[in-house]
């Protein structure tokens, strides 16, 4: 696999450290050492690759840790923070990642009607598992295309659907399968995810969201904290925060009209807030991160 990860890092070695398109649909890559605010994000569903380095994942109070002999599976879109590092022999922290889109796994899954059940009990939409000599090749294939890109229009569609179909063969596919689904407890619960992330400014009524994902109040709460390790309100909270964050930094709010843009009523409880996720009030931790990007 060594020749295999090689191959990639040669084919992505233009990476900057911050999300990098490759020309090819839903295919990214950064490098480097990445600031620690751009890894406190909202994620969108993804398969994420690590080449060189690696990187911890925390997801409410759950961690993930990765490196090269792994690949990530996040199968809804989750509040997060990170870590990289570099490899132990000085390489920097390389990676690549596929944004997945359900109707693509739909598709795919209506050609395997044998698609393997799931393994376990897990729940959750974040885990880790050992990467194959199968999937690097597919990665591969799909990266060479940076260097032809005429061929991305008539090449890219299928090396994805290899990509997929060579995690939905491993560990980690009932996470993909669940996500394609509309009935699996894991498709009701994204689609209350993407409720609160579209309304996220909104007071939230989690009796609305259990009664549109057809289960008890008591039920959605468990359901919504297996698979995020977050309780819907916790959820929209770190939602709301990070949205603050980048108000604070990109837009040049006060503290005052970000705390109320995103939907807090009190300025007060937002910095207590804000200070408690980010380790500073809101007005310096923005200064911190801006003196940080010049």
């Amino acid at each position: 696999m060594e020749k295999q990860l090689d191959e990639l890092r040669t084919l992505t070695a233009h990476a900057e450290n911050r999300r990098t398109e490759t020309g090819i649909p839903r295919v990214a890559m950064v490098q480097g050492t990445i600031p620690e605010h751009q890894l406190a994000a909202a994620y969108e569903p993804m398969i994420n690759l690590i080449l060189s380095g690696s990187k911890s994942m925390t997801v409410g109070g759950r961690t993930l840790h990765y490196d090269p002999a792994t690949y990530f599976v996040m199968s809804v879109g989750l509040p997060a923070s990170g870590v990289v590092r570099p490899s132990k022999t000085g390489l920097p922290y390389l990676a690549v990642s596929l944004t997945l889109d359900a109707r693509i796994i739909a598709n795919l899954l209506s050609d395997l009607p044998n698609t393997p059940n799931r393994g376990g009990d897990e729940k959750n939409a974040f885990f880790v598992a050992a990467v194959t000599p199968e999937l690097l090749d597919a990665w591969v294939r799909m990266l060479r295309l940076m260097n032809h890109p005429s061929d991305i229009p008539a090449l890219a569609s299928g090396y994805e659907r290899e990509i997929l179909y060579r995690v939905l063969q491993g560990p980690l596919g009932w996470m993909l399968r669940d996500i394609a689904l509309p009935d699996s407890t894991l498709a009701r619960v994204n689609q209350a995810i993407q409720y609160i992330r579209r309304n996220s400014a909104s007071p939230l009524r989690v009796e609305d969201l259990a009664a549109s994902a057809a289960m008890s109040v008591s039920a959605f709460h468990r359901h919504f904290k297996s698979v995020t390790a977050l309780s819907p309100v916790q959820y929209q909270k770190q939602i709301r925060l990070l949205n603050a964050r980048t108000l604070l930094i990109a837009s040049g709010y006060s503290v005052t009209a970000a705390a109320h843009q995103v939907g807090y009523q009190s300025a007060t409880q937002f910095s207590r807030e804000y200070a408690r996720e980010f380790g500073q009030a809101p007005g310096r931790d923005a200064m911190r991160i801006v003196r940080e990007m010049k």
